[in-house]
């Protein structure tokens, strides 16, 4: 599998597990077991847009697609410049 067709499957993934789409990749990384895909998702719209509340997730899939774990790593509000 390539890293776009993961990509693909772990927004597929987190669509099903959360209900909410997936806003952005943030990371991708090709490991001996799998792939390791990091995406933010939109939880929370509100108005103004700067004060949305994101979540970047974990995605975990093997070396067929299939999904080994997901978790979020944490929640931020979309205007906030701080890092952790």
């Amino acid at each position: 599998m390539t890293g776009p067709e993961a990509v693909k499957r772990a927004r597929h993934h987190v669509r099903g597990l959360t209900g909410k789409e997936v806003e952005g990749v943030i990371g991708l990384e090709k490991g001996d077991d799998g792939w390791t895909i990091l995406v933010d998702v939109l939880e929370l719209e509100r108005v103004p847009q700067t004060t949305d509340v994101l979540a970047t997730y974990e995605v975990l899939l093997d070396d067929d697609g299939g999904l080994s774990g997901c978790r979020r790593l944490h929640r931020y509000v979309r205007g906030s410049t701080e890092r952790e």
